[in-house]
């Protein structure tokens, strides 16, 4: 039997955009003599869909494209996912589905058992879990159809105090008696930079234990701060990757069930993840505004490592003639500010302008003066000076239409260093999940062909420069050390003491998670972000605004 996987990018709720890439997909596979071709989890409406799901209209309108697509499935069968009505009167109203379309019309479906709930997914907020176990027989096959977290019931679990296996019930382990002949598996497993590898542990452990071979298949593309990296993959009975398919591109692969033979590729490579973390951003980029028909951006030009780096990527995502940065010296820029911000400009081939903020600043300060008085300088003549930045960038966004990229970091994020409604203005954080010592990996990898990012951006200190003389160092813990700190709280949820076990100073320890915890509601008010680690700020990590802890 030849087996086809489509690796699509889709656009959430744009029925006649993915279905066009659909049917081009259907006609090229039929031209192949393909048996079946299978598309991805929600594919129909693009994942995820959030609350549209609790609209009847876009169901309507998925079950119309499903019934649409099925009448071009005359001499092929498609796997798709979308959604489907839990014909119960008990229970969540919907089923996350794949449908099987055949001879016209849709033959058979099947629901989605595990529905997680952690990190970036909710789905048990809207579908009902599958109870019933059947296998699709189809050209004297017996298939088992499963949807994305159907076979991670032992993926890794980075908390300790969670379970070491997140699920009581394990659907190959009901669909296993059956004796199915191969499994394909659609998804939509979001990226980030250590997934590509436990995605292939989780296939090739299903394939061993159940003695089949498995057919993946994944979606590719950004949907505002999700990232979808493709990989789409077989792996045959053995264990053995057989293909893969690209990684941030869309691509299709074709497989012959009798003939799947292993590849030298290595089940458990790793990749340098900082050309993952380029990429990932760069199709974040692209995507936010490809399909948000957005055409230009702009961001502050600091003489910063930060912004230096949110250029470069945003040039590459978007071409140099499509983003704009601003200069905004203060009294307090040092000259190589200007003169970093220039050369990279000129390095990037961008547009850039000059708008000092002196005079704008010192009118804020006088017209202050008679409720401040005497009182010493301190954050508050500091923050002035970044909203006033913010809102000049924010003028510029609404007189041209650009869009205003942030280049907050995550470990600024994380601590709180950062101005609401000044530097943390912006449309997208393209920073937001990068460490400061990732972000200095990613310009050396921009700079691996060329000078891009001015050396002297990368090496100087880093400095907010607003105030005669600051570093950040001044206020935070050098970077290596706070990353550090910030890596194991956040993503490996670690206890203080455990966090000082590791070698780090008690009070350093204290000071940063202290910091972490005070600042949840900047972060609440912050642009989305793209998420390129296992645990992002934004809707994957949720903590009260207001809390003792």
């Amino acid at each position: 039997m030849k087996i086809a996987l489509a690796q699509l990018n889709y656009m959430v709720a744009d029925f006649e955009g993915n279905l066009a890439k659909i049917l081009v997909e259907i006609e090229k596979a039929k031209s192949q003599n393909v048996d079946i071709l299978a598309f991805s989890e929600l594919a129909i409406c693009g994942y995820p869909p959030h609350d549209l799901l609790e609209r009847r209209e876009f169901i309507e309108t998925c079950l119309e494209y499903v019934d649409n697509i099925a009448t071009h499935c005359t001499d092929i069968a498609v796997v798709i996912g979308a959604p489907s009505i839990n014909a119960n009167n008990k229970g969540k109203r919907l089923y996350n589905s794949a449908f099987f379309l055949c001879e016209g019309k849709v033959q058979q479906v099947f629901n989605k058992t595990l529905l997680p709930t952690y990190d970036v997914f909710d789905e048990y907020r809207y579908f009902e879990p599958n109870s019933s176990f059947e296998l699709l027989e189809y050209k004297g096959k017996k298939i088992a159809i499963t949807i994305c977290e159907d076979i991670w019931e032992n993926q890794p679990v980075a908390n300790p105090f969670l379970a070491s296996r997140l699920y009581a019930l394990v659907p190959m382990e009901q669909l296993a008696p059956l004796r199915p002949d191969f499994m394909i598996n659609i998804a939509a497993s979001p990226f980030s930079y250590v997934q590509a590898g436990t995605r292939k542990r989780i296939l090739k452990q299903n394939a061993e234990k159940y003695h089949l071979d498995v057919f993946y298949v994944n979606q590719v593309g950004a949907h505002t701060e999700l990232v979808f990296d493709g990989l789409s993959m077989a792996v045959n009975r053995n264990g053995e990757l057989v293909a893969q398919a690209k990684q941030f591109e869309e691509d299709t692969l074709v497989f012959d069930t009798e003939n799947l033979k292993g590849s030298p590729i290595d089940i458990d490579q790793k990749s340098d993840h900082i050309p993952l973390i380029y990429n990932a951003l760069v199709l974040g980029i692209r995507d936010y505004f490809g399909k948000m028909n957005f055409t230009k951006a702009v961001l502050g030009l600091s003489g910063g490592i930060d912004s230096a780096l949110v250029a470069a990527l945003a040039v590459d995502a978007l071409g140099a003639e499509n983003v704009r940065g601003v200069l905004m010296p203060s009294q307090y820029s040092s000259d190589h500010s200007v003169t970093d911000a220039v050369d990279l400009a000129n390095n990037l081939g961008m547009q850039y302008d000059i708008v000092p903020i002196k005079s704008v600043y010192n009118q804020f300060v006088s017209d202050l003066n008679p409720l401040f008085g005497n009182l010493p300088f301190n954050v508050a003549e500091e923050n002035i000076q970044a909203r006033v930045r913010g809102t000049l960038l924010m003028a510029v966004s609404n007189k041209f239409g650009n869009i205003l990229l942030n280049t907050t970091n995550k470990s600024e994020a994380a601590v709180g260093y950062g101005t609401l409604y000044g530097d943390m203005n912006g449309g997208l954080a393209v920073l937001g999940d990068v460490y400061k010592t990732d972000v200095f990996k990613l310009c050396y990898f921009i700079n691996r062909n060329g000078i891009r990012i001015p050396e002297n951006t990368i090496s100087k200190p880093p400095s907010a420069e607003l105030r005669p003389n600051q570093k950040d160092s001044d206020s935070l813990p050098e970077y290596d050390i706070l990353d550090g700190i910030l890596f194991n709280y956040i993503e490996l949820n670690r206890t203080p003491k455990e966090i000082e076990s590791l070698g780090y100073a008690s009070e350093t320890v204290a000071k940063t998670i202290r910091l972490v915890n005070i600042n949840e509601y900047k972060r609440f008010q912050a642009a989305p972000i793209l998420r390129v680690s296992s645990k992002a700020f934004g809707f994957g990590r949720r903590m009260p605004l207001v809390a003792k802890y």
